[in-house]
């Protein structure tokens, strides 16, 4: 059975990386040869505090009177990044700018709901 990770990177060709954060412990993995791309240990450190924090603010907002908060994308200078808010953590995908990210956002809802 393929991991999480695994079952993640085969929604779309233009995902370039794959964050997960789950009780507390990092996995990541990204496809060789993108360009562009970030230094390990940043993406370690953005899953670890940039994106629990941001993923508390945009969730609080959003439960007040929004309906809540299903992600949050980030358009970097190389890619986006899509943040996903699941119960035991949150999961990270960097898209290739040629990627469709609102897309690949409701196909990693539904592999979330399934595989967590």
């Amino acid at each position: 059975m393929p991991t999480l990770i695994e079952r993640l990177f085969a929604l779309a060709p233009e995902i370039r990386y794959v964050a997960t954060y789950l009780d507390g412990v990092h996995g990541s993995a990204q496809r060789p040869g993108i360009e562009g791309a970030s230094s390990s240990e940043s993406d370690k450190y953005e899953e670890l505090i940039v994106n629990p924090t941001l993923l508390k603010l945009v969730t609080q907002r959003g439960n007040i009177d929004c309906g809540g908060a299903d992600w949050v994308i980030i358009r970097y200078g190389h890619f986006y990044e899509l943040v996903v808010p699941v119960p035991r953590g949150h999961l990270s995908i960097g898209i290739e700018l040629s990627g469709h990210p609102l897309a690949i956002a409701e196909q990693v809802l539904a592999v979330a709901e399934q595989a967590l």
